[in-house]
């Protein structure tokens, strides 16, 4: 199937549309704004960024949660961050040889190439995917519709089977959120090239935890395993 084909079966399949670029009005209105707003009063950042590349001091691993933005929070400009964002913001366990490359391969660019000085794992209440993650553990039905998300959410298992038992399904999705983020760093430190940098004290990891209906961020205290609220 040639490039041509490919075009005019996804025009096809867009046939309600009335215009060729079926982007959204919304979106186009919006990046109107970007471009005549903050792009043209930013122009030198951006040819700078354009021309020298990118250095980041910190790679933030995110939640691809609509509602948690990491460069909202953090009051970032283009440049600050390399962000990657998956499904309840996971960090597998180092492994070569498995499937979960995705978060794997940004881990070693941010660190071996970019040279990053911090790595955040944020994560965030009322998470949906650690939420699925929970009851596929608790193994309850799987959503075979979904099986893409529920190989992924294995992750999450190490961290399940620490969970103290209680009583109440939502608590202890709530503590899975946090416990999640303290297995994540715990896998981040099994990388190589993390672990040689945590070495020569060239790289600090954080975790933590955004409530979004309060905008609070508590912080994962690395010497007791607790979250703390930052004031």
């Amino acid at each position: 199937m040639n490039w041509l084909t490919i075009i005019k079966n996804i025009m096809a399949k867009n046939k309600d549309s009335n215009s060729e670029n079926n982007l959204p009005k919304e979106l186009i209105d919006r990046y109107k704004n970007w471009k005549s707003n903050t792009f043209d009063k930013n122009k030198t950042l951006y040819e700078d960024l354009s021309l020298n590349g990118q250095k980041p001091s910190s790679m933030i691993i995110s939640c691809c949660d609509s509602r948690v933005n990491p460069t909202s929070i953090f009051g970032a400009k283009a440049g600050d961050f390399f962000i990657h964002r998956n499904i309840a913001n996971l960090i597998p366990p180092y492994s070569p040889d498995s499937d979960n490359h995705g978060t794997s391969a940004a881990v070693e660019f941010a660190v071996c190439v970019l040279k990053v000085s911090h790595i955040i794992i944020l994560g965030h209440s009322s998470c949906g995917g650690i939420k699925s993650g929970y009851y596929n553990c608790k193994g309850d039905e799987l959503n075979h519709k979904l099986p893409s998300i529920n190989k992924w959410l294995k992750v999450l298992e190490p961290a399940y089977n620490e969970l103290e038992q209680q009583s109440d399904d939502q608590l202890m999705i709530k503590s899975l959120e946090k416990l999640s983020i303290i297995k994540s760093v715990n896998n981040l430190m099994q990388f190589p090239c993390v672990e040689k940098s945590l070495e020569s004290n060239d790289i600090l990891i954080h975790g933590l935890w955004n409530d979004i209906g309060k905008g609070e961020l508590e912080i994962l205290n690395l010497n007791t395993l607790t979250f703390e609220k930052l004031t």
